[in-house]
């Protein structure tokens, strides 16, 4: 059971900035966290459950078990598209599949960081789980494209509320120094989720079962682990003082809004660019105007907090100004990406060059898998023990720059052996500073941002997934079209045949064209993946600058043990 208490004050004192000091609250380089065990992040005065180690035992469980689907559900449209394009067609939608689960998560995450940090945290993440179950019954369910597509959004939105909650969860009820340890736990288990999503998705997809089954897999997980959720997460309220009604009003709504329809509306700008709109179209500049003012009137709007205050508007835009969060913020966009980029491609090239199915083409990830999944935990074990975040970038940078150059250069006939290679330095140089972020900017800001600082770095990583997945997408997309459409001159397939070879062997380009058709369509495909590739050498470049622009400090964490 967990018990009702009030922390005191003594417990949460320390090094780290107070909200009653105005001077050292807008010093950035003065809010770093205490070394005491007993310092939380739990501010005076709030009704707090302290957990038994029962208890947060099992809360630990529901978290994790929550990061694992939600990272599955952010991959797992790699592998099942092409069984969606051949029993629900519109290819034109197809990159939406993928598109909308990120998608969904980006629109809402600074809104639902705001709620974490307004409502109990308890009955959001809940509340999560079960729009996350709605969005995946729908996907399983779809009789449509479209239907899948706003099942996938649907599922994003909750999957952006239960891997924010987790974060959250760990924000409040551990100690500095046992942080870094639950945040890389969170991240392994969002990594393995999104390495497992093709996997999952290819298997579902070569079985009986079929794809639906990809997405309704989620379900039975979910229920098992529910009771958790009810009977053992302890319950935290940020501000008891106030009703829900005043709360509901403190809450960014313009901001809300304007954020998601700016996120939305680049989406579509790429995803319709070729496929259905030529750039010069109508419908294409008319997108791109409204994006630009709806871009415009959030930077107006969150800069000058109109209908809203400083301290409530959805953006921390100061964080812009603090050197160390800017620069935690572009190295995770980057790890984001060459993470996203190559776990959609490198399945992709193997089903292409050698004839792999969806399930054979993701075990081809496992020299990505296991070395992502080591480094995160090393680095984050580390870096307690270490204190100093900025060594951790460098290498980093190098080798996704390396192996970014080294898959851009693919071919049908690089050998199988050199690919896995180039997925081990991507696979290193993302682990080690995936989920680092989420540490640092914890330590550099007062206890009453540890909230926006989390959806800050939420930002960048799911951010960064949504974009980079849509930037490649149009790349694979239009320039792949171009490609084909030269090598293929003569040989009378139709635009939407050419397309449709970008979305698997299933198209008449494979199945009734001659073995020289075949050959040079694959030699225009994978040209065109190796082109997406060059987003992993731009992320390694990213991260490589903003290595050399930190700052050589220490963060003062201790690891102790956890619980």
């Amino acid at each position: 059971m967990t018990s009702v208490t009030s922390l005191p004050a003594s417990e949460q004192e320390g090094a780290r900035t107070s909200p009653e000091d105005p001077e050292k609250l807008e010093d950035p380089e003065k809010a770093t966290l205490s070394t005491d065990p007993s310092e939380t992040s739990l501010p005076n005065n709030k009704r707090v459950e302290q957990p038994t180690k029962i208890n947060w035992l099992l809360t630990c469980v529901g978290l994790y078990l929550g990061a694992l689907l939600y990272g599955l559900d952010t991959t797992v449209a790699a592998t099942v598209q092409a069984s969606v394009y051949e029993e629900l067609g519109n290819l034109q939608k197809l990159p939406w599949v993928g598109i909308g689960f990120p998608l969904g998560s980006v629109a809402v995450i600074l809104l639902i960081g705001k709620l974490y940090d307004t409502f109990e945290i308890k009955w959001l993440i809940i509340g999560s789980v079960t729009l996350f179950e709605a969005g995946s019954a729908l996907c399983g369910a779809a009789p449509t494209s479209n239907a899948l597509i706003v099942g996938r959004v649907i599922a994003g939105m909750g999957g952006a509320g239960m891997y924010i909650g987790a974060l959250n969860y760990i924000s409040i009820f551990t100690t500095s120094m046992q942080r870094p340890i639950y945040n890389a736990l969170i991240g392994l288990c969002w990594g393995t989720g999104a390495i497992l999503g093709p996997v999952v998705g290819g298997a579902f997809s070569d079985s009986s079962a079929k794809w639906r089954w990809a997405f309704y897999i989620n379900l039975p997980l979910a229920a098992v682990v529910s009771p958790l959720y009810f009977l053992n997460f302890p319950r935290y309220n940020p501000q008891p003082e106030h009703t829900a009604l005043e709360k509901f009003k403190q809450i960014d709504w313009l901001g809300a809004f304007l954020n998601a329809s700016t996120f939305v509306l680049f989406i579509l700008i790429l995803s319709f660019q070729g496929p259905i709109w030529r750039w010069a179209a109508p419908g294409s500049i008319v997108l791109w105007v409204l994006f630009g003012l709806s871009l415009i009137s959030y930077g107006l709007q969150q800069t000058f907090s109109i209908l809203t205050s400083p301290e409530r508007r959805l953006f921390p835009i100061d964080f812009l100004a603090r050197r160390t969060l800017l620069l935690m913020f572009f190295a995770t966009s980057s790890a984001a990406a060459a993470t996203s980029v190559t776990l959609y491609y490198v399945p992709l090239f193997f089903q292409f060059t050698k004839g792999d199915n969806a399930l054979e083409a993701c075990v081809r990830l496992l020299p990505f898998i296991v070395p992502f999944v080591f480094f995160v935990m090393f680095s984050g074990g580390l870096l307690p023990v270490v204190e100093r975040y900025a060594p951790w970038y460098f290498p980093a940078g190098v080798l996704m720059i390396v192996g970014g150059a080294l898959m851009y250069k693919v071919s049908p006939n690089t050998y199988t052996a050199a690919i896995y290679g180039f997925e081990i330095l991507i696979a290193i140089g993302t682990g080690l500073v995936f989920q680092t972020g989420y540490a640092v900017v914890a330590a550099k800001v007062p206890a009453h941002r540890v909230a926006a600082s989390i959806g800050f770095i939420n930002i960048a990583q799911i951010g960064s997934i949504c974009i980079t997945l849509a930037i490649a997408g149009s790349i694979f997309g239009n320039l792949g079209f171009v490609k084909l459409e030269h090598v293929l001159t003569g040989y009378g397939f139709t635009d939407s045949e050419l397309r449709s070879a970008l979305a698997g062997s299933f198209s008449p380009v494979f199945q009734h064209g001659d073995a020289r058709a075949r050959k040079l369509a694959i030699e225009a495909v994978v040209s065109t993946m190796g082109t997406s590739f060059a987003l992993v050498f731009v992320a390694g470049a990213v991260t490589l600058v903003s290595a050399f622009c930190m700052r050589w400090e220490k963060l003062g964490l201790q690891t102790t043990a956890g619980g």
